[in-house]
């Protein structure tokens, strides 16, 4: 809720439902994964979240505002998850299939992480980062994290010790029909109007939408991008 570009921007209403709401849905379709938990602070200001989180039988940890890697160590020991996928709240359109490839490619490398962002290149569109650690990896980040940065954003530590402390998967890369360029995620004012739109013209209820079909659509469709 404490966004400063976009304040409360996982509430905002797409088709009825809040952003967030969408997100864990989306992120519950995964076939690999075993449970979603949303992990949102203490602070009164996201009372909303888990009043949401509880409505709706999303499980939800509360922890430190600021301190996000922290934050997600006490979730991870609290739902005693030894692998832990992370996607973030301002992507509505989170695809099940890329979540299980990226789980798929960390289970298989033997790697402490792997994303489909780094260490390479981002090759699908903003809005579909996915990224996989393991427990251990998670809480040698947070013991070892000094800088604001590091804790505020979970895995810089990580990346930043590669190929000494951690060891980092291959960068989970594309197909064909994902592989794009365009910005679909919410951070902005702008970035929700779009987000609005594409869910009124393709949400049908108890469905999800089809992101293959979408970005098809948004190729022929240049001017819904401009």
């Amino acid at each position: 809720m404490n966004s400063k570009r976009l304040p409360g921007k996982v509430l905002k209403d797409l088709c009825g439902k809040p952003l967030l709401w969408h997100v864990a849905v989306r992120a519950k379709k995964s076939k690999l994964a075993d449970k979603v938990i949303v992990a949102t602070s203490a602070e009164k200001s996201d009372d909303p979240i888990v009043a949401l989180c509880e409505s709706e039988g999303v499980k939800c940890y509360r922890g430190s505002l600021d301190n996000v890697l922290l934050r997600y160590v006490g979730a991870a020991r609290e739902s005693k998850a030894t692998t832990i996928v992370r996607v973030t709240a301002d992507c509505p359109l989170i695809d099940p299939d890329i979540i299980d490839r990226c789980i798929t490619s960390f289970e298989t490398s033997g790697a402490d992480y792997v994303s489909n962002v780094h260490p390479e290149p981002n090759t699908f569109p903003r809005g579909f980062d996915v990224e996989v650690f393991s427990l251990g990896a998670l809480e040698k980040a947070e013991m070892g994290a000094k800088e604001t940065y590091d804790k505020e954003h979970v895995t810089p530590f990580i990346l930043k010790n590669k190929g000494g402390e951690f060891v980092i998967g291959p960068t989970v890369t594309a197909s064909p029909e994902y592989a794009r360029s365009y910005r679909l995620c919410v951070d902005y004012e702008e970035d929700y109007a779009l987000m609005e739109r594409i869910y009124k013209q393709f949400y049908k209820e108890g469905e999800h939408i089809n992101v293959p079909a979408l970005l098809t659509f948004l190729d022929a469709h240049p001017e819904w991008l401009a």
